[in-house]
């Protein structure tokens, strides 16, 4: 009995020997056998309360001399405000010396001009009609009774009567319900896109739209999802993919922004397709008609009276002033919500002073000089069409707009392969242009913060105040000067 009494004991005492042995197997730090890992961590312990409980390094208290002091200033070179100027930062682009009519002066040199959007030649020219002097009294009477600026904006004692009047006659002159002035052209765009959508939105957008409409976006904080430049069939399949995979699509507010004429191809936008896709998707669409708005349809109402779109059927319309009217500004037109949505929540009419009383004044003349003389928006469509025929055989170059949009825009047929390139010969034949034949038009040369992704061109604005003679005349020239260039690169 003594003797299984003496066995379980012992049975007991090895177990619970090995139970306490086990945390202690021995361990090999640094090729050293340690006892066990228990012994390491309490070491370790040992040492990290030894090393909180020191005082943190302290340099001697000593000031600096006025010798030290000088030294550390010479030796700080501080950080540059602005990048590096490079070379395409330096160029001085010409200088225009009186008003930018068909003709104008550059460089003390009377120049053919096709670098400014006086789509239906409202300033500058010899022969205007006697209406548009009519414009000239209009903004003479209004400089007289208002002075220059508003000094304030809108909502702040910056509201004149002309520009309720202005508001009222873009709006009837469209057939929209209201409209809203801005005194920016460019705010236009990026002031309104953010007044209505927000981060968590979805956008689908053209990748041709200008700076304007990029600013909009990248300040909207959207999600924003490119399709393939005019391509309805990239577009159906945008939204498709957009409506799909979004789960939460049907709950989001979803836009579609387009340009009617594009400035950075001079492409016109199928509007009779887009407003299908946007009913069968269910979208919003938001069309800038900055160089369509006087130019396109019958009577210069723009891309909606071109397709026979009615303009209820757009969500959002804008429009900078600064093309065919002439003058300075823009306007947004839309329902009664719409409008009055951006009277309080869009930047650019809430914090900018308003625009001058005499634009206003001048854009509701140019307006009135558009409906009473149809015939300006005729002779521009054949003015397009003579350039467009003298230019269709150019060696070199393609042309990449619509036939019937007032951007003539050309593109090189054999791409360099780079884009700086491109532009210096671009450039190049422009230069040539100006100073051989005084023939003035422009490369589309693009800032560093426009993201546009179409390839660069000549861009020639074409006027209805350009005479044959002009159009033949730069139709020769660019001929001539593209195959020296050219001929010269390859």
């Amino acid at each position: 009995m003594a003797a299984a009494v003496t066995d379980i004991v012992n049975t007991a005492v090895d177990w619970v020997t090995s139970a306490f042995e086990v945390p202690l197997a021995r361990a090999v730090v640094f090729g050293v056998h340690i006892g066990g890992h228990w012994f390491v961590e309490f070491f370790l312990l040992v040492v990290i309360i030894f090393l909180l409980s020191q005082k943190s390094y302290k340099p001697p208290k000593r000031p600096l001399t006025k010798k030290e002091i000088d030294e550390l200033c010479d030796e700080w070179v501080p950080e540059s405000l602005i990048p590096h100027p490079t070379e395409e930062m330096q160029c001085e682009p010409p200088v225009l010396e009186s008003a930018a009519g068909p003709h104008t002066v550059v460089n003390g040199k009377e120049v053919v001009n096709f670098t400014s959007a006086n789509y239906l030649g409202l300033i500058g020219h010899e022969k205007l009609l006697e209406s548009m002097q009519l414009s000239q009294e209009s903004c003479t009477a209004a400089l007289e009774k208002y002075g220059v600026g508003s000094c304030g904006p809108r909502g702040f004692y910056g509201t004149i009567d002309v520009h309720l009047d202005c508001e009222a006659r873009i709006a009837k002159f469209l057939g929209t319900p209201d409209s809203i002035l801005y005194s920016y052209g460019l705010s236009t765009m990026f002031s309104a896109i953010p007044a209505f959508c927000k981060k968590g939105d979805i956008i689908v957008v053209d990748e041709g739209v200008h700076w304007g409409i990029q600013n909009g976006l990248y300040l909207s904080r959207s999600t924003i999802v490119y399709f393939r430049h005019n391509d309805m069939e990239s577009l159906q399949n945008t939204l498709e993919k957009v409506t799909v995979e979004n789960k939460r699509a049907k709950k989001l507010r979803r836009y579609i922004v387009v340009e009617a004429v594009y400035q950075n191809s001079g492409q016109i936008a199928p509007l009779d397709e887009i407003i299908r896709l946007k009913e069968k998707y269910r979208f919003r669409v938001l069309l800038d008609e900055s160089n369509s708005f006087g130019v396109l349809g019958s009577t210069g109402r723009g891309l909606t009276e071109f397709f026979g779109v009615p303009t209820e059927k757009i969500d959002i319309i804008t429009a900078a002033m600064g093309h065919a009217l002439a003058t300075e500004g823009g306007f947004c037109t839309g329902s009664t919500r719409v409008i009055d949505h951006q009277r309080l929540s869009s930047s650019g009419y809430v914090f900018s002073a308003s625009l001058p009383p005499y634009l206003a004044s001048a854009a509701i003349t140019a307006i009135d000089v558009l409906e009473e003389n149809p015939d300006l928006i005729v002779k521009l469509k054949e003015n397009i069409a003579v350039l467009w025929q003298e230019l269709s055989d150019i060696k070199g170059l393609s042309i990449a707009s619509n036939p019937l949009s007032p951007i003539v825009f050309l593109r090189l047929e054999n791409s360099t392969g780079s884009l700086k390139n491109d532009l210096h010969l671009l450039e190049d034949i422009a230069d040539r242009m100006l100073n051989e034949d005084s023939v003035f038009i422009v490369a589309s040369k693009r800032s560093t913060l426009d993201k546009c992704r179409l390839p660069v061109g000549i861009r020639l604005f074409v006027s209805a105040a350009h005479t044959e003679s002009d159009l033949l005349k730069a139709s020769e020239s660019l001929k001539r000067a593209a195959a020296s260039v050219l001929a010269g690169s390859s």
